[in-house]
């Protein structure tokens, strides 16, 4: 089997693993500045403005279609301005639309990201309004390799994962900012946990060992927290490992935890070790940091291979 390698971890050209992705999917505003607000009332200059689509599991879908994989995205829009841009955009990257469902009566989610010159950001997010209940989804059989959530539609999340633990397909959480509740129902269906540093310390404390450990408790086979430059830390069979973070000049983070979180669903589809699935999600989340926008950044496989 021929393959190429990225950092420590060599791809086969036939990995192309079918990866469904379900939660948000949101309408990006993007304003670059040279510095952010910093609280009270201001005015702040931007020398960019751009829109383009973006959300958690929304990104990860297009991350795994870049990188190879069949990928589909589940998840609810508004049938308005902003719920059809979002489909077009899916179409346009080899996404399948068939479970973004637009509501007639819905409201599209919409966020507005302040991205300042070291490439932090901060964002202001509707979340969008539409109904809860799952059962239009299709679940009698799941085709796919691997399945990935965010905690914006638990109940979808929580029908999407019960079925994929009945057919033995691996599911892999985007553990993102969420009310403590949400985690306690889906850590329990869930094999990967990947959370990020305000997630994981919003739902188990600062500590990262405890914190590791208390998530770890509901039964995941493994649970990671993303630590930006600081790399990534992990907890598997009950020992706490580290990943460093690749090198690299970042000029704007912007989607990076969704990049990863698609490029480690893509990995574990493809039947990588969780060590290189976590290395090789690594590596494409750092590369998009190297280059400005959100979405837009989100690298190729064949990018990741020249880099």
């Amino acid at each position: 089997m021929s393959g190429s390698k990225i950092g420590p971890v060599t791809i086969p050209d036939t990995a192309h693993p079918r990866v469904i992705c379900l939660g948000l999917s949101a309408l990006d505003r993007i304003w670059r500045v040279e510095a952010p607000f910093s609280g009270g009332s201001e005015k702040i200059r931007a020398g960019e403005h751009l829109t383009e689509p973006g959300g958690m599991a929304a990104n990860a879908a297009v991350a795994v279609a870049r990188l190879g994989g069949r990928a589909s995205f589940w998840g609810r829009g508004g049938n308005d301005d902003a719920g059809r841009a979002m489909s077009e955009a899916f179409v346009a990257e080899g996404v399948d639309v068939g479970c973004f469902r637009l509501f007639d009566d819905g409201a599209s989610s919409v966020s507005g990201i302040i991205v300042d010159q070291t490439g932090e950001r901060q964002i202001v997010n509707f979340r969008g309004a539409f109904p809860t209940d799952p059962a239009w989804l299709p679940l009698a059989k799941l085709d796919a390799d691997c399945v990935l959530a965010d905690p914006r539609w638990p109940d979808g999340a929580v029908a999407l994962f019960t079925r994929a633990r009945e057919q033995g397909i691996p599911t892999v959480l985007d553990g993102d900012v969420a009310d403590a509740d949400i985690f306690e129902r889906l850590l329990p269906l869930t094999d990967h946990a990947i959370f990020s540093e305000p997630g994981l310390s919003g739902f188990a404390g600062p500590d990262i060992g405890a914190a590791l450990e208390k998530a770890a408790s509901f039964g995941s086979r493994m649970v990671a927290v993303t630590r930006g430059s600081k790399g990534v830390a992990w907890r598997e069979d009950g020992a706490v490992h580290d990943l460093p973070a690749p090198s690299v000049r970042a000029i704007d983070t912007t989607a990076a935890g969704d990049v990863f979180h698609g490029a480690y669903a893509f990995a574990i589809g493809a039947q990588f070790e969780i060590r290189d699935s976590l290395a090789f999600a690594s590596a494409a989340a750092a590369f998009k940091c190297t280059r400005a926008g959100g979405r837009a950044a989100i690298p190729t496989l064949d990018e990741l291979r020249s880099s």
